[in-house]
């Protein structure tokens, strides 16, 4: 779909209301700010794509850490994050810091916290959770700075019936600020080139007095293995887990993966490599006697095929499939970062526990970078003709 061809007119914005844009710029002269940035995700893919990331806002301190010592550390602006909760912090004062006046911005990106919004939360858990709110935060940021565009991810509970308010709530506020907002698209980052299987929602959204003509989302560059239509599409396998698995550096900080008792050693033992589930390994826990339980936990990442989503939990086995291909144990820091596309010489600060919830946080970099790239593309080439 193209948004934002017509938008001037179906809205009944007359010329004088649209807000002249420069034509024909480079990557690089597009400004963005990365809201609940977390270690980087989003922020490394938008530099991946060629654009400048201005600020950034991150209420962990670890996360806070990381981001520091891995991005604002080399960007132009060092000074860029700022360790402050969204919900304290006026948007006025993050411009100031930022150097941002109203409208500079070109692009907001964020993923506000979806703990409150996840599939785990059994029944009704996470109606009224206090963090739901900070979707509607990152909309205020929005029509403060007034950036052409805005980017919201989130896990697809967002779309669920029980958090309809919230969702309503931010198109609400969209159209009362004069922004369009897509419908919610669900995209799986494996159909991007990202070596996992990770549905996340994401959000577009458009000034109406700078429209913008996009096609969106971006056509997936990779289709399943199994897909009639493979060959047909000129589209790229998905990619497995497999390159996650090479040795690391021999000083890596995080080549580090948990400790585990000698049973649970045991039971990866008895566990068949290259996938094999907990079921498979012959252990039986007093709660099976009532029901079946999650399948995938203590069960082996199938390095053949692409990786499960590495959640904040990933590091953990008891949380998912995150036991090593054929080694006895979780996987590491490394290998989970690996697969979110991380860097290897981006180091995570905070500890085994905290380095794999920034790691589960995190938009997969590659997927940011394509989707910003497709963005970005679309404000390059204006006034372009053939």
């Amino acid at each position: 779909m193209t948004l934002g061809a017509e938008k001037s007119s179906s809205l009944g914005l007359k010329q004088s209301d649209v807000i002249p844009t420069q034509l024909c710029r480079k990557p690089e002269d597009i400004l963005t700010v990365d809201l609940f940035s977390g270690a980087g995700g989003f922020s490394l893919g938008a530099i991946q794509a060629g654009l400048s990331v201005v600020g950034a806002l991150e209420i962990d301190k670890n996360a806070s850490k990381s981001y520091q010592a891995n991005v604002a550390s080399k960007a132009k602006f060092s000074e860029l994050l700022l360790n402050k909760d969204i919900l304290l912090l006026d948007p006025d004062d993050a411009m100031k810091h930022w150097g941002l006046t109203p409208g500079q911005c070109d692009i907001i990106v964020g993923g506000p916290p979806c703990q409150g919004f996840s599939r785990h939360r059994i029944n009704n858990a996470g109606v009224g959770d206090p963090r739901n709110k900070l979707l509607g935060r990152y909309f205020e940021y929005v029509a403060a700075l007034r950036p052409r565009v805005f980017l919201v991810e989130n896990v697809p509970g967002l779309l669920w019936p029980r958090h309809k308010e919230y969702l309503e709530q931010f198109y609400e506020m969209g159209r009362m600020a004069d922004y369009y907002i897509a419908e919610p698209v669900i995209l799986n980052a494996c159909d991007y080139g990202v070596m996992q299987n990770r549905r996340r929602v994401f959000i577009l959204g458009i000034d109406n007095k700078r429209p913008l003509s996009v096609e969106w989302p971006p056509e997936p560059t990779h289709a399943s293995p199994s897909s009639p239509q493979l060959q047909k599409s000129g589209k790229i396998p998905w990619l497995s887990a497999e390159a996650a698995f090479g040795p690391a550096s021999v000083d890596d900080p995080n080549d580090i993966h948990m400790n585990h008792t000698a049973e649970l050693v045991e039971l990866f033992k008895n566990t068949p490599i290259n996938g094999g589930s907990r079921s498979q390994s012959g252990r039986v826990l007093k709660c099976h006697a009532r029901h079946s339980g999650h399948t995938d936990v203590y069960g082996r990442i199938d390095p053949s095929k692409p990786a499960p989503t590495m959640t904040t939990a990933c590091i953990n086995p008891s949380k998912g499939r995150f036991v090593h291909p054929v080694e006895n144990h979780g996987i590491t820091v490394r290998q989970a970062a690996r697969i979110q596309g991380f860097p290897d010489d981006f180091v995570f600060h905070g500890g085994l526990m905290a380095s794999g919830a920034q790691i589960g946080n995190a938009v997969p970099i590659k997927l940011a970078k394509m989707l910003l790239q497709h963005i970005s593309k679309a404000m390059t080439q204006e006034g372009i003709t053939s």
